[in-house]
């Protein structure tokens, strides 16, 4: 008789849709540090920075943004979605994101380093260097999306997926892994 020991299974990250309905239509004025915004619906709008430290995001809609920068530092955003941006940095460090969708947006640099992210989705995303350094990353799925340089140096991951997903460069030193998915990657370095 052999003794066969099989690898345990690698958990699938768990997810629900996010459901938006009734949504008050917010504007620029809006944007501010500390601020609490809850059901709020942001539509076409094009600035050169967004301030939102601290500030608390929850059922909101951020659909069709362009900014220079945006900055939500410490910002805590939960059950919200996020669409078609263009950022060229989103400095997010420090920040919890819960139950959030980033769909259609491009983003170049992505700071979320020392930041706890749980159930987020990024689907069809272009994603320059996303910093997850010191993160705790859980349940995330990344779906037809590319990503230039993905940092995990020292994060703690659990159930991690990628879709149809290409990926230049990875760096996973001092990384804890727990059902973290690579076989939907395509990985160049």
């Amino acid at each position: 008789m052999t003794n066969r020991r099989t690898a345990p299974a690698t958990r699938s990250p768990r997810l629900s849709p996010v459901r938006l309905e009734r949504l008050t239509p917010g504007d620029a004025l809006d944007f501010e540090s500390g601020a609490s915004l809850d059901g709020f619906e942001f539509d076409s709008l094009a600035l050169d920075t967004i301030e939102l430290a601290s500030s608390s995001l929850s059922e909101c809609r951020l659909s069709s943004i362009t900014a220079g920068d945006v900055d939500f530092v410490g910002a805590r955003l939960s059950d919200s979605v996020i669409e078609r941006w263009n950022v060229p940095v989103l400095a997010a460090r420090r920040s919890t994101w819960r139950d959030v969708e980033v769909r259609d947006s491009r983003i170049g640099s992505a700071e979320f380093y020392g930041a706890e992210v749980r159930s987020v989705l990024f689907e069809h995303c272009k994603l320059g260097f996303v910093n997850l350094r010191g993160a705790t990353f859980t349940d995330i799925r990344f779906v037809d999306c590319t990503i230039d340089e993905l940092d995990l140096g020292q994060a703690t991951v659990s159930r991690l997926a990628f879709e149809r997903t290409s990926i230049d460069q990875i760096e996973l030193g001092g990384a804890t892994l727990e059902h973290t998915d690579l076989r939907g990657a395509r990985l160049s370095v």
